[in-house]
């Protein structure tokens, strides 16, 4: 079958081709203006609207959770991603931020098994030009959908190829259409120095997906990707971003490089490896490589392939969830990811969350006198948050602390009271046995995560006033 050749001015257009006899497609790719027939079919001329493409294209970008969304279905959820459309992403204030989330394209040369945009699955294909892109990011910030942009992309001849186009999108958006809001740019695997030092005068976060966890899952089921190839650029941006960093601090009118960092994300269920290979991974990447959060992706099955769980198989959303409490744990409470493993227990314990179960673990360590304990001890307490953590140590400076003033602040005393004395009284109402206690703060049938909330959708039915008056709110 013969492809439209990278001289061809159409590239970014979309055609069909169709098996003649049976009127299958047998694959999408590029442009055409006329008929066309060679020895394995017809080239039909099919040329997609913007809405079209915009319909698969946010549709494929929904696996991505990047920014803050995720793949599977949620319940009472911001952020879903059961369709395309708009996802959610926090400013470093805490503002919640709407974001257009797109690929550019859904064509790819990689036959990456887990991935619903593999070159060998039958699903429509479509390819945004640069030019339609820029014009609908700007044209929903201006009606104020949404406040930044999240681009991704499959990869169309190579990496670098992919990354030139991606990058040319947002240096006009940011240049010729003066584009203020925030944008999330995707780095391909394997593209060079010289365009990954462009990608980031541009952008305000970028992220290299590792999506398995392991060079030898990579190798299973995605044979075209190499750990160097994603490790590499992710050292030469945090390079980059660090030398930045410094020179704003002697030079003010130094513009700013990726200012919000970088992150990436890692499949969880699609491969056999444990929570404590992937909690070492991600210890690794935020102490080593600087990144400002991994995210976690339960593994939705949507191909079947011999070496990936059966389409039935649940969605590992309980063990997702325990995953990014750990993540926590690392990043904000001064725990080391080893110390939430034992060497007989490799995974995150199901039934209750980590702290607790680290704390379970430690019966010596406890209960933890609130009138007493530093900082450091107080944050380990089941319970007991940072910002808890905190009011106790300032609060202590002027009083005694009672159990009173623990409600007030709104400690989680449901759990709390099982680890600490309070002026030297333990307020747990069953001793303080790691087995009663285990009992009491497991569920006994603990609510299934549904999949049931829609993220919200473009692509509803109906006239542009009916869809406008769904983002807004008013149904």
């Amino acid at each position: 079958m013969e492809y439209p050749q990278e001289g061809d001015p159409d590239l970014f257009q979309n055609f069909q081709f169709w098996d003649r006899p049976y009127g299958q497609i047998v694959s999408q790719f590029g442009s055409s203006k006329t008929f066309a027939k060679n020895g394995e079919g017809f080239c039909i001329l099919y040329i997609m609207n913007t809405l079209e493409k915009f319909k698969i294209l946010a549709e494929s970008a929904k696996y991505d959770v990047s920014c803050s969304s995720s793949g599977a279905k949620r319940k009472n959820k911001l952020g879903m991603t059961v369709l395309g459309g708009i996802c959610h992403s926090w400013s470093s204030d805490g503002r919640c931020i709407s974001l257009l989330k797109i690929l550019m394209t859904n064509v790819c040369i990689y036959d990456c098994a887990y991935c619903v945009n593999r070159r060998s699955n039958d699903i429509p294909r479509a390819t945004f030009e640069p030019r339609e892109l820029i014009d609908l990011t700007v044209d929903f910030y201006e009606k104020n959908y949404i406040e930044g942009l999240f681009l991704s992309s499959a990869v169309i001849k190579t990496p670098d190829y992919t990354m030139e186009r991606m990058i040319e999108i947002v240096r006009q958006l940011r240049g010729r259409r003066q584009f203020g809001g925030y944008i999330h740019l995707k780095i391909i695997p394997g593209t060079s120095p010289r365009l990954l030092e462009i990608a980031g005068r541009y952008a305000d976060r970028v992220s290299v997906n590792i999506e398995l966890p392991t060079q030898k899952s990579l190798a299973l089921l995605a044979p075209d990707k190499k750990m160097p190839e994603i490790i590499g650029p992710m050292k030469r941006l945090d390079t980059s971003i660090r030398s930045m960093i410094a020179l704003r601090k002697k030079h003010k009118k130094v513009p700013a490089y990726a200012p919000a960092g970088q992150s990436t994300q890692l499949i969880i269920g699609a491969t056999p490896e444990t929570d404590l290979e992937i909690m070492g991974l991600s210890q690794w990447l935020y102490q080593s490589i600087h990144l400002k959060r991994v995210y976690y992706s339960a593994y939705v099955p949507v191909n079947t392939t011999k070496n990936l769980p059966a389409l039935t198989t649940a969605i590992p959303l309980l063990r997702e969830h325990r995953l990014y409490q750990a993540d926590w744990l690392i990043r904000f409470y001064g725990f080391d990811g080893r110390e939430l493993f034992t060497k007989n227990t490799p995974h995150l314990d199901l039934e209750v969350d980590p702290k607790a179960s680290w704390a379970l673990r430690h019966p010596e360590k406890f209960p933890v006198e609130i009138n007493r304990a530093d900082y450091e001890t107080l944050i380990r307490v089941p319970g007991i948050g940072v910002q808890g953590a905190y009011k106790i140590v300032l609060t202590r400076q002027v009083k005694s602390l009672r159990i009173e003033d623990l409600k007030k602040m709104r400690i989680s005393l449901k759990r709390a009271q099982y680890f600490i004395t309070v002026k030297g009284k333990y307020h747990g109402d069953i001793p303080f046995t790691p087995e009663d206690i285990r009992e009491r703060l497991a569920p006994e049938k603990r609510p299934a995560l549904q999949n049931s909330s829609p993220q919200l959708n473009f692509f509803i039915q109906g006239k542009k006033e009916e869809i406008a008056s769904v983002l807004h709110g008013e149904f």
